[in-house]
């Protein structure tokens, strides 16, 4: 597969419908369209209905197209992977059983209100092991 040639987008605050639909190469209709299908491209509107289309909104419809143009992916598929990216990452829980939080630093010198802070802390930890 070839390199695919990625627009150069204009430093602006906010871009009209046209004008990404340009960058883009879709009709002002597939916009509007996308705009149904993708929930994280909602472009805000003037208070005469215009549509104003942030930075993040044109390099979503970027991604976008790609996602559909050239990769391939369904309307479905391409919602699922957006989705799927935009999720925050989750830590691993701590397995039950341990005893200090995994990410208490060691002190080896901490003073007695600290010390005594941490001792809480695991003794609640553990309770809420057993339960």
């Amino acid at each position: 597969m070839q390199g695919i040639e990625v627009p150069t987008i204009p430093n602006r605050l906010f871009f009209r419908i046209g004008d990404v639909a340009g960058l883009a190469d879709v009709e002002p209709y597939v916009l509007r369209f996308w705009e149904t299908e993708f929930s994280q491209l909602s472009p805000k509107k003037t208070s005469s209905g215009q549509r104003q289309y942030r930075r993040k909104d044109v390099e979503l419809v970027l991604e976008i197209k790609r996602l559909l143009y050239d990769e391939g992916y369904t309307i479905a598929g391409a919602r699922k992977v957006l989705r799927d990216r935009s999720k925050p990452k989750r830590r691993p829980v701590q397995a039950r059983g341990q005893s200090e939080l995994p990410f208490a630093p060691k002190l080896e010198s901490a003073p007695p209100a600290l010390s005594s802070i941490r001792q809480e802390l695991n003794n609640i930890l553990s309770l809420l092991a057993k339960h």
